[in-house]
Order: structure tokens, then C-alpha cells, then sequence
């Protein structure tokens, strides 16, 4: 006897084209077209969630080098600065510091700015 593999394809083909809800085009109609755009979707889903790491990073660094700057010191020289003195404060707090609280990333400037 053969076996009909219609209810499993249907199933299979409604899985792809619900994940690929939100698409453009024939992405959500078309099943070939949506397994295609979910394939890809999932591929920078997985790439992004690493590069989310390295942009987060670069936005503590540059708010962190503007709040020095205003406070008349470079980024550079408050991160060897910090180093130097054992200020261990990591990049995250340093810039939630200078956005959130102005006074508390003054005081460990003028901290590092001492000689």
C-alpha cells in the first residue's frame, strides 16, 4: 500500500509559510519562495545575535568618549588612566554612568585625572 503524504506536506508547507508571515511579496504565498526567505532570515538571526555584541560595544566606547571629552580628557587616556589607578569599572557601566548619571563618571574622570 502507498503511503499519501499529503497531510504531512500541507503541514510542513503552513510551518515555512507562517515563519515567513512579515515577508514582502510572494515570500508568504509561495512555499518555495518562503522556505528560501526563511532560511536566510534565520541565517542573520544567528549572525546578528554574535554582531549585536561588537555594535553594542562600539556605542559604550563612543558615548564614553564623548562624556570624557566634555570633561576634558580622551577616551584613551581615561581607559590607561583607569588602568593605572585600578579603577575597574567595565565599558557598560561606564557609559550607563555618563549617560544616566553625569556626576558619578565626573568623579571617576577627576579620579584618574589626579596625578
Amino acid at each position: 500500500m502507498r503511503v499519501k503524504r499529503g497531510v504531512a506536506a500541507h503541514a510542513k508547507h503552513k510551518k515555512i509559510l507562517n515563519s515567513a508571515r512579515g515577508m514582502q511579496h510572494y515570500r508568504t504565498r509561495s512555499f518555495r519562495l518562503g522556505k528560501q526567505g526563511v532560511i536566510k532570515a534565520l541565517r542573520y538571526s544567528y549572525r546578528d545575535r554574535r554582531n549585536k555584541k561588537r555594535d553594542l560595544r562600539a556605542l559604550w566606547i563612543t558615548r564614553i568618549n564623548n562624556a570624557s571629552r566634555e570633561n576634558g580628557i580622551s577616551y584613551s587616556q581615561l581607559i590607561a588612566g583607569m588602568k593605572a589607578k585600578n579603577i575597574t569599572v567595565d565599558r557598560k557601566i561606564l557609559s550607563d554612568l555618563a549617560v544616566n548619571n553625569p556626576d558619578a563618571f565626573k568623579a571617576i574622570v577627576n579620579a584618574v585625572k589626579e596625578k
